[in-house]
């Protein structure tokens, strides 16, 4: 099987999705010539840095303008028809490296990869199965396609909202967005524990922080440190080197302030010893003793962190959350982005796998309550496993092979 998976770096959960399908194709049939392109790289560096310094400029910078830009998107405007007409240009760029490569499927995981190889295939009259895998939990317009035989949708609440925008219900396949098999296979969490030196019995909090503000990190977890319950704390900051030191910094101010408090309280008289210390010591009485803290910086390990744990704080990325829904994990939804990530955090409230939390004080409430609630986190819990699509890289290869024995089928008549 020749399957060229085209995809692009805008954000991080693209790219793993379709490493995650190439894995998979791989494990099947190691013949197998699995090549993975960054779409709009390939076709124009240019774009391509417009695109992924513009995405992550107005994400972080200017959320409302982009979400603005999303929903503009998603209708029928002059600016959407222009580009469309735009395509032209960039489809003549694809088009060799399609011709050279001779798929017997293209499988696209963004929605710009969609549009511009789907141009290709219908306006160059050529002949390839080509599958679209929408990796957010709600629709929009960039995906739908003509010449796109089959749409990989997140879940079955997305049928219904294909269907409304006019595509046939044929086409639609809602197997989940495929993801790495080490998130499917259970780990040895007493072994785990020992290892990371966190103790089994107290509930755990996963802190992804990766794509958060260095500032907004340190406000959610000095929130969420002054809650009465008793658990630990994972934070993975990624490859953020910037809030990984400041983060590291943060928790050592915190552990010596502590440990001032707890020795004012064994002795009393060393309170004017303490005093001495002021530029260290300052409100250290008003502070509650942190929470255990294991910080991380990259790690190739998540699946076992979520393994690890009873609830994430994370941004509702549409691989991040498959991912902590592929392992049984609730989640608590922050600062989500305009656009996409309103729409995913949308989609998993009302699905009861998730909760909203923001930076102020009910921030510490809804973590409290959900980490001393054994009932609410159960139900949580069960609604995740509910929503499980851990099988979708091996339907999408079985929906692949079918799609290309169509094909060839048809080029015999």
């Amino acid at each position: 099987m020749r399957v060229l998976l085209l995809s692009a770096t805008t954000g991080g959960g693209h790219m793993r999705a379709a490493q995650a399908l190439k894995e998979y194709i791989m494990s099947k049939d190691p013949d197998s010539v699995v090549e993975i392109y960054d779409t709009i790289q390939y076709v124009s560096p240019m774009l391509n840095k417009a695109v992924t310094n513009g995405y992550v400029y107005m994400a972080t910078k200017t959320p409302k303008l982009f979400g603005g830009m999303y929903k503009s998107t998603d209708k029928n405007t002059p600016f959407n028809k222009s580009f469309e007409a735009a395509l032209g240009g960039l489809r003549r760029k694809l088009q060799p490296a399609i011709e050279n490569f001779r798929p017997d499927v293209v499988v696209t995981t963004h929605s710009f990869a969609t549009e511009i190889a789907a141009a290709v295939k219908t306006k160059e009259n050529m002949h390839f199965p080509l599958v679209s895998i929408l990796t957010d939990f709600a629709v929009h317009k960039t995906y739908i396609n003509e010449g796109v035989d089959a749409y990989i949708l997140s879940s079955e609440e997305m049928v219904g909202q294909m269907i409304e925008r006019g595509v046939h219900k044929d086409v639609l396949f809602p197997y989940g967005i495929p993801i790495k098999s080490r998130f499917l296979t259970k780990i040895d969490r007493a072994k785990a524990f020992e290892e990371e030196q966190l103790d089994p019995d107290l509930p755990t909090l996963l802190l992804m922080a990766g794509s958060f503000g260095v500032t907004d990190v340190l406000k959610v977890y000095h929130k969420i440190v002054r809650s009465k319950a008793d658990f630990q704390i994972i934070a993975i900051t990624g490859k953020n080197e910037k809030l990984y030191e400041t983060f590291e910094k943060y928790l050592s101010k915190i552990d010596l302030n502590n440990t001032l408090y707890e020795l004012n309280k064994l002795y009393p008289s060393m309170k004017q010893q303490m005093k001495q210390q002021k530029s260290n010591y300052h409100n250290s009485r008003e502070r509650k003793p942190s929470k255990p803290t294991k910080l991380l910086y990259y790690t190739d390990d998540v699946e076992k962190y979520m393994q690890m744990s009873d609830l994430i704080v994370t941004k509702p990325g549409g691989l991040t959350v498959t991912e902590a829904i592929a392992t049984g994990l609730p989640m608590a939804i922050f600062k989500a982005i305009p656009g996409q990530e309103v729409q995913n955090a949308d989609f998993l409230v009302r699905n009861g796998m998730a909760v909203k939390i923001n930076k102020d004080k009910t921030c510490t409430d809804i973590i409290t309550d959900l980490l001393s609630n054994r009932d609410k986190l159960a139900a949580m819990r069960a609604a995740v496993k509910n929503h499980s699509n851990g099988d979708s890289a091996a339907k999408v290869y079985a929906l692949m092979e079918k799609l290309i024995q169509k094909y060839r089928d048809n080029e015999k008549n």
